[in-house]
C-alpha cells in the first residue's frame, strides 16, 4: 500500500485511534487539535467539549476497537486504575490485557489522556496544536486542510471533530437531528479508603427509571464515579439541581444515589455539571445527490452520528466507525473515494440503526413521563421490549444481545408478538421507589443555595 498523508481533525477518541492507527500502518499523520492537552494527572479541562467530564460508559464495542489498534493505551489505562468488566459485572484483566467481550469503567479523561500520550510517542503522528479552519481541494479531492495561516497538505483528511464540529458540513446533503428532550446533571465522587462500588445488576451502569426522571450511576477508575439525574427539558422545575445544595439535598432522596454518594461512601471530586440540551443526529458521506463530494474527505464518530449519551453507546458507534474505515483503506489503497462510499453504506446497516431506536426511545420515555400509557397494539419500543423480559426471562436470549449492542435493534421484532402480549393483558414497567417528580421538584424549591463551586 502507497503511504499517504494523512490529516486527522480532532484529537478525542475517533481522531487519537484514527491517527495512531493509521501511522501505525505506516502513514504519516497530522493530528490536529486546539487543545494543549491535560495540565496534570487530575486536571484536564477540555475546551469546547462539553461531556468531557460527564459519565462515559466504555462498551466491550469500544474496548475491543482500543485492544486491536492502540494495546499499550489500553494496558496504561487498566495501570492507572481503569478496570475491564466482563458480562457478569466480575472485573477481569491479566496482565493488563482486557479479555474479549469486556467492558471498561473509566472516566473519558483517563481513556482520552493514555490515548493522547500513545499518540505523543507514536513516530508517525505529529501533533499540530490549532483549529482547522478549511479543508484545501484541488482538482476535485481533498488536499488537506487549513490551520491559521498554515496549510497542511494530505492525501486524506480525517474530520472527527466532534458534537460541535462543522467544518466541510456543507459538502455533505443535510443531516437528520432531533432533540432527545432530556437535560441532566452530574457529578464525580471518589470512594473514601477502604470503601467499595455498591452491588450492580448491570456491568458498567446502574440506571433507575423514577415516575418523571431517572437516576443513573456509571462507575469509572480508581474509584471513582459518576451519579446523573435526567429529565424532561419542559420540567424547568428541576434546573435548579445545577447547584450543589439542591444537587446534594436530591441525591439523598433518591435511593440510587443516596447508596452511592453516602458521606460515608464517597466524597464529591467535582462540581455539579450540567449538561445541555441533548440530540440524535445522523449525516452520512455523501452529497444531496448521493455522491462522494470530495473525494480524500472522510467524516467519523460523531460527525456521523451521535445518540442520547445516558445510553452509553456514542463512543462505541464511533469507534466502531474507526475500525472499519481502517479495514476498507486497507481494501482500498487505491482508491479513496470508494473506502468512503463502503463506509457509508456500512455506517447505513451497522450504525444508522442506533439512531433510529433513540428517536423511538427517547419520544416514548417522554410520552410515559407526561403519562401517556403504553398501546400494546402498536409495536413496542425497545426500552418496553427489555422491561418485558421482567414478566418474561425467556425473552432475554433476544434482549440480552441488544442490551450489548451485540444484535442491532430490529432483531427485537422477533419477539414483538409475545411482548404485546405483555402488555395487552394489562403489565406496565413500574417506577422504582423514591420521589416523584413533583416531590423531587417539591424538595429543589425547598433548596436555596449558591451555584456548586469549583472542587480542586
Amino acid at each position: 500500500m502507497d503511504v499517504m498523508d494523512v490529516a486527522v481533525v480532532g484529537a478525542g477518541p475517533t481522531g487519537l485511534v484514527s491517527a495512531v492507527g493509521l501511522a501505525r500502518r505506516g502513514h504519516r499523520v497530522a493530528l490536529v487539535d486546539n487543545d494543549p492537552g491535560p495540565a496534570s494527572e487530575e486536571r484536564w479541562e477540555r475546551r469546547g467539549v462539553m461531556q468531557f467530564h460527564h459519565p462515559h460508559a466504555f462498551r466491550p464495542q469500544a474496548v475491543a476497537v482500543l485492544s486491536g489498534e492502540v494495546p499499550d493505551a489500553v494496558r496504561a489505562m487498566v495501570a492507572r486504575g481503569a478496570e475491564p468488566i466482563d458480562r457478569t459485572g466480575t472485573v477481569a484483566t491479566t496482565g493488563g490485557v482486557v479479555p474479549a467481550g469486556a467492558g471498561l469503567r473509566s472516566r473519558r479523561m483517563v481513556v482520552e489522556r493514555e490515548l493522547r500520550r500513545v499518540a505523543e510517542r507514536e513516530p508517525g503522528v505529529t501533533t499540530v496544536l490549532g483549529r482547522a479552519d478549511a479543508v484545501l481541494a484541488d482538482r476535485g479531492r481533498a488536499r488537506g486542510v487549513r490551520v491559521g495561516d498554515r496549510r497542511l497538505d494530505a492525501d486524506l483528511v480525517l474530520l472527527a471533530t466532534g458534537r460541535a464540529g462543522h467544518l466541510a458540513d456543507d459538502l455533505r446533503a443535510p443531516g437528520e437531528s432531533a432533540d432527545c428532550g432530556v437535560a441532566y446533571v452530574s457529578r464525580q465522587y471518589r470512594l473514601r479508603p477502604g470503601a467499595a462500588f455498591p452491588p450492580m445488576g448491570f456491568p458498567v451502569l446502574e440506571f433507575a427509571g423514577h415516575d418523571g426522571y431517572a437516576a443513573v450511576v456509571f462507575p469509572h477508575d480508581d474509584g471513582v464515579f459518576s451519579a446523573l439525574i435526567a429529565r424532561p427539558v419542559t420540567d424547568a422545575r428541576l434546573t435548579a439541581l445545577r447547584h450543589e445544595a439542591a444537587w446534594e439535598a436530591a441525591a439523598r432522596a433518591v435511593p440510587l444515589l443516596a447508596t452511592w454518594t453516602d458521606p460515608g461512601r464517597a466524597v464529591p471530586v467535582t462540581p455539579v455539571l450540567p449538561g445541555g440540551r441533548l440530540h440524535n443526529t445522523y449525516r452520512g458521506q455523501l452529497d444531496p445527490d448521493g455522491r462522494v463530494p470530495l473525494p480524500g474527505l472522510v467524516f467519523l464518530g460523531d460527525a456521523v452520528c451521535t445518540t442520547n449519551p445516558t445510553a452509553g453507546r456514542g463512543i462505541a458507534t464511533s469507534l466502531m466507525q474507526v475500525e472499519r474505515l481502517l479495514a476498507l483503506l486497507d481494501e482500498h489503497p487505491a482508491d479513496a473515494a470508494d473506502a468512503v462510499l463502503a463506509l457509508d453504506a456500512w455506517c447505513t446497516e451497522r450504525i444508522r440503526p442506533w439512531y433510529e431506536d433513540h428517536l423511538a426511545v427517547d419520544a416514548a420515555q417522554l410520552d410515559r413521563w407526561a403519562g401517556v400509557d403504553v398501546d400494546p397494539a402498536r409495536p413496542p419500543t425497545s426500552d418496553l421490549v427489555a422491561a418485558a423480559a421482567q414478566v418474561d426471562p425467556s425473552l432475554m436470549p433476544v434482549v440480552g444481545p441488544y442490551l450489548d449492542m451485540s444484535a442491532l435493534p430490529a432483531t427485537l421484532t422477533a419477539v414483538h408478538p409475545r411482548v404485546q402480549e405483555i402488555y395487552a393483558s394489562g403489565w406496565r414497567p413500574g417506577f422504582v421507589r423514591g420521589p416523584t417528580v413533583d416531590e423531587l421538584a417539591e424538595l429543589v424549591a425547598a433548596s436555596s443555595g449558591p451555584a456548586a463551586t469549583a472542587f480542586a
